[in-house]
Parts: structure tokens; C-alpha cells; sequence
């Protein structure tokens, strides 16, 4: 996904088209990383010095819903990325530092299930976390 198709996403789907909506969705795209609720809030607030947690939580919701961004949890936080532009079944690692992740082609769920007998396995996520080379 980039941010024209993001963009063009919200309004097929009727949302309003909001400076700020598209702010944070460049914001995604440039970092390419997973990024805090927090870090979004910080990185906005020179261009909307008003702008609310409230605000940041709402739209984060909403791309999460609509599969503009991804979301994951470590170092007890929520933290949100752009949707992966890979389409095929993958995995990610992902830097507990800054946040980076790296596709992973392989899945582990292969080795360890196969294909269980009497059981449809419908969705699940791997996520290895550690620490990229920059910041070892």
C-alpha cells in the first residue's frame, strides 16, 4: 500500500479527506517502521500544535480497520506500521529499538503443525523481536 491508495481507501469508503489523516499516513509511509501512538503525536504536533491523543487514537483505529496499518504489541505498547506491501503469507522480525522490521519468508507454524488433522487454522501471526544491526 502507499499513500494514494491509502488515501483513496478512506474515501471509497466515505471518510472525509483530512490534512491530518493524510499527515499521518506519510508519516507511516516515510518511516517505514512500527511507530507508538505517542511518536505519531510528537512527530504532528509542529504542523497541529492542537492536535489530541484522542485524535491519533481514533485514526489509528480506523487504518488499523481498514488495513491501512498493521498493529502489534511489544515493550507494552500498541505500536502501528503501514501495511505490508507483501501479499503472501510471511512473518516479520522487528527491532525492539527503533522498530524496523524484516520480512521473514519462511513460517515456523509449517514445521511445528503441518497440516493438523480436524482442525482449520483460519489466521495466526509469528513475530520475532531482537535488536537490527544499527542498533546492536
Amino acid at each position: 500500500m502507499d499513500v494514494d491508495q491509502a488515501l483513496e481507501l478512506l474515501k471509497d469508503q466515505g471518510y472525509k479527506y483530512t490534512g491530518k489523516r493524510e499527515e499521518m499516513i506519510r508519516v507511516f509511509a516515510k518511516e517505514k517502521r512500527y511507530m507508538s501512538a505517542k511518536e505519531i503525536l510528537d512527530y504532528m504536533k509542529p504542523d497541529y500544535p492542537n492536535i489530541s491523543f484522542d485524535t491519533i487514537y481514533r485514526n489509528l483505529s480506523l487504518f488499523t480497520e481498514l488495513h491501512i496499518l498493521e498493529e502489534t504489541e511489544f515493550n507494552n505498547e500498541r505500536k502501528y506500521r503501514f501495511s505490508c506491501a507483501h501479499k503472501d503469507h510471511h512473518h516479520h522480525l522487528i527491532c525492539l529499538r527503533c522498530g524496523k522490521t524484516k520480512h521473514l519468508k519462511l513460517c515456523p507454524l509449517d514445521g511445528l503443525l503441518g497440516d493438523p488433522d480436524d482442525f482449520t487454522i483460519t489466521d495466526h501471526k509469528f513475530e520475532i523481536y531482537g535488536y537490527c544491526q544499527q542498533c546492536e
